[in-house]
């Protein structure tokens, strides 16, 4: 062999040396993030969710990349983003509960999905149990339909000479919805309280919801668990004070925008959560052998520049198991 074509050809090895490394090396993971709201309203929980990913050592744009998919409150348009997120082969599905999580459990059996929800996921037919999911589901769960019935207790409470009081559902909740209406119903019953369930799916729904209390009169309102009022926490805060209607929901982000009060989990902590089993998974375990976390931690928060404004005294014995006072 010539000198120069020996050295063309351990040239060309060198070169090809490096391309076949590459190649070899596996392609970045790919996170479907799936939600039923607005990447906007949802930046602190995306923040959440990622804090937990790091956990794994997972860092979006370094060594994972994340699919954000949004429905804007649309959930008819649900199935077709699960889709897209099938056909753009992602490893695993982060989806908030429960709209977006039946869309993915639908539309796949293979791949990993985490939830997180504030319903019991078992009774929801998410997992077969906790402790041992089944399938290729697991996730996340917190205390908020489970607590449900206390927030009627609290505004009863807070509302000694109420005689009637009325529930807030999103109607494409499904059976989730039936469920919330009829354990809240049974605890405003037990309370001697006339109950009245209400319906809402979109923003501009909202103020006829609120005139329809004024029409009830209905003393107080709880605003049932779902994703859509988590983004609507700001509006609805504003109109129950506008309204003067006390009013209670799950998440401290309602007392914090001016809602009267607010009994349940932390959404933050959930999708901590959520970002730790996603790294998991993306380490290799099985969501059928991962157990679903609950997060217990429960927070009252109470607004008491709002109640001013309503004319309310907060009684003491509530005070007193209050987390935190906003003043």
């Amino acid at each position: 062999m010539r000198r120069r074509e020996a050295i063309a050809l351990i040239g060309g090895a060198a070169l090809a040396l490096p391309l076949a490394a590459r190649a070899q090396q596996p392609a970045m993971p790919v996170i479907g993030f799936l939600n039923s709201e607005t990447p906007d309203l949802f930046a602190y929980l995306v923040r959440a969710f990622r804090q937990g990913l790091s956990k794994s050592g997972f860092v979006d744009g370094d060594n994972v990349a994340i699919e954000y998919r949004w429905a804007h409150g649309q959930y008819d348009r649900l199935p077709a983003l699960v889709a897209d997120l099938i056909r753009r082969q992602v490893n695993v599905i982060a989806a908030n509960s429960p709209a977006p999580v039946m869309a993915a459990k639908a539309a796949t059996s293979t791949i990993p999905i985490v939830f997180a929800t504030g319903y019991d996921p078992v009774a929801a037919g998410l997992v077969a149990s906790l402790a041992r999911p089944g399938g290729n589901l697991t996730g996340v769960t917190t205390l908020t339909a489970e607590v449900g019935p206390k927030r009627v207790e609290l505004l009863r409470e807070l509302l000694p000479t109420a005689t009637s009081i009325a529930l807030l559902v999103n109607p494409a909740a499904g059976a989730m919805r039936e469920t919330i209406s009829t354990d809240l119903q049974a605890a405003a019953r037990k309370l001697g309280l006339q109950f009245h369930v209400l319906h809402a799916s979109a923003a501009d729904e909202l103020d006829t919801v609120f005139a329809t209390l004024a029409q009830l009169s209905a003393g107080g309102l709880v605003i049932g668990s779902d994703p859509f009022f988590n983004s609507q926490s700001k509006q609805l805060a504003a109109l129950a004070l506008r309204h003067a209607v006390p009013t209670v929901y799950q998440y401290r982000e309602f007392a914090a925008a001016g809602g009267l009060m607010s009994y349940g989990g932390s959404l933050t902590d959930m999708y901590h959560q959520v970002g730790v089993q996603t790294g998991r998974i993306l380490k290799g375990e099985k969501p059928a052998d991962l157990p679903v976390e609950q997060t217990t931690k429960v927070e009252l928060i109470i607004n008491l520049k709002t109640a001013k404004v309503l004319g309310l005294e907060v009684p003491t014995s509530i005070l007193l198991r209050a987390d935190e006072v906003i003043e």
